[in-house]
């Protein structure tokens, strides 16, 4: 019998041959915003590897919206003319592609690389930064409060995203509303203090995202997966909890999305998160069990054995990989061995099987 984490998973119009995903990770090397030689052979050493799904990490969907100067963005039509190339080599190797749909917040402007993210100047094509409230992040400048004209027009910049996406061949659609970026910091209590119509209540602060997710849904083919990563949880008192990303994943589903795509933190930088083997994946259980709306489990998932548990149980309906697929992008040809069956790779790669 095929292991559940090679068996296929329909959503909407689009067949997914597995339930192993790459995880959105940011690679900081796109120019103006452009995806180049590196993303290529980044994401086509994935494709060849036997990946169900690829995502390409947070993309801007205007060039403030960026984490850094040197992150991807979809807001013209050069970069979905780069784009291209990507997306035919995945769908050539029978692998889909999505895209991550982001803005940064309060915690874009940073250079290109560099664990503390420094500010970038102007000099170095930077900018101010936005957020729900001129609440600071760490030691990252204040933001200014976004205007609600502002917000509507981000919205519609989402939607443009989401067409443009479209045209440039991915198959799967992701909002980013996690990880203390501009999404998470509207829904969060610990980042929002607005008291306008997108500030307060929960229904206040869920607000953009709902709205952002209506109009993504409306730009893109009734056929094309939407999907939502949250940060189910701030890991703080006072913060976002499991219980308001039930709630909230609950009434995304009535708005169109098709999976809630579950990590968490990143909204507060000494939140006390204990990482460990498959740590985020009781938020993704709880949500698909109880918003009854599918999942993908994030976060520290490294072995076959774990990542079959996870979906064979009902815990989530498919896992992402992310640092362990840097380590090996051919990590699914060897999961899949190591649960005793074959899948289709390359010819070029077929004598590297440990199967007979």
């Amino acid at each position: 019998m095929t292991p559940k984490l090679f068996q296929s998973l329909v959503i909407r119009d689009l067949t997914i041959k597995n339930r192993v995903w790459v995880s959105p990770m940011c690679q900081y090397s796109s120019p103006r915003g452009v995806v180049g030689e590196w993303h290529r052979v980044h994401h086509g050493a994935f494709a060849t590897g036997g990946s169900g799904l690829i995502f390409m990490e947070a993309t801007g969907v205007v060039p403030e919206g960026r984490i850094s100067i040197n992150c991807p963005g979809i807001w013209n039509d050069e970069q979905v003319e780069a784009f291209r190339p990507i997306t035919a080599f995945a769908h050539s190797m029978g692998t889909r592609m999505g895209i991550q749909l982001a803005h940064a917040g309060r915690k874009g402007s940073t250079t290109a690389l560099g664990a503390d993210h420094p500010i970038a100047t102007a000099e170095e094509g930077g900018w101010e930064t936005v957020s729900a409230s001129p609440i600071a992040f760490n030691t990252m400048p204040a933001p200014r409060a976004l205007t609600v004209e502002e917000i509507h027009d981000l919205t519609s910049k989402f939607a443009e995203a989401g067409a443009r996406a479209i045209e440039a061949g991915f198959d799967v659609i992701e909002i980013h509303a996690a990880h203390g970026y501009l999404l998470h910091q509207f829904y969060s209590p610990i980042s929002n203090q607005r008291t306008d119509e997108y500030g307060g209540s929960f229904e206040n602060r869920t607000r953009f995202l709902c709205e952002v997710s209506q109009a993504v849904r409306s730009a893109i083919p009734a056929g094309t997966p939407l999907f939502v990563r949250i940060s189910a949880s701030d890991w703080i008192d006072g913060g976002w909890t499991i219980e308001d990303s039930v709630k909230l994943s609950s009434h995304l589903k009535t708005l169109g999305v098709d999976l809630i795509d579950v990590s968490s933190g990143g909204n507060v930088h000494n939140a006390p998160i204990i990482p460990g083997p498959g740590y985020q994946v009781p938020f993704a259980q709880a949500i698909r069990n109880q918003a009854d709306i599918m999942t993908s489990a994030v976060g520290m998932i490294t072995q076959p054995e774990q990542a079959e548990e996870i979906v064979a149980s009902g815990k989530a309906d498919a896992v992402m990989l992310a640092r362990e697929m840097l380590r090996n992008p051919h990590w699914p040809q060897m999961a899949a061995e190591k649960l005793g069956i074959k899948i289709d790779v390359p010819l070029q790669y077929d004598r590297a099987r440990t199967l007979s």
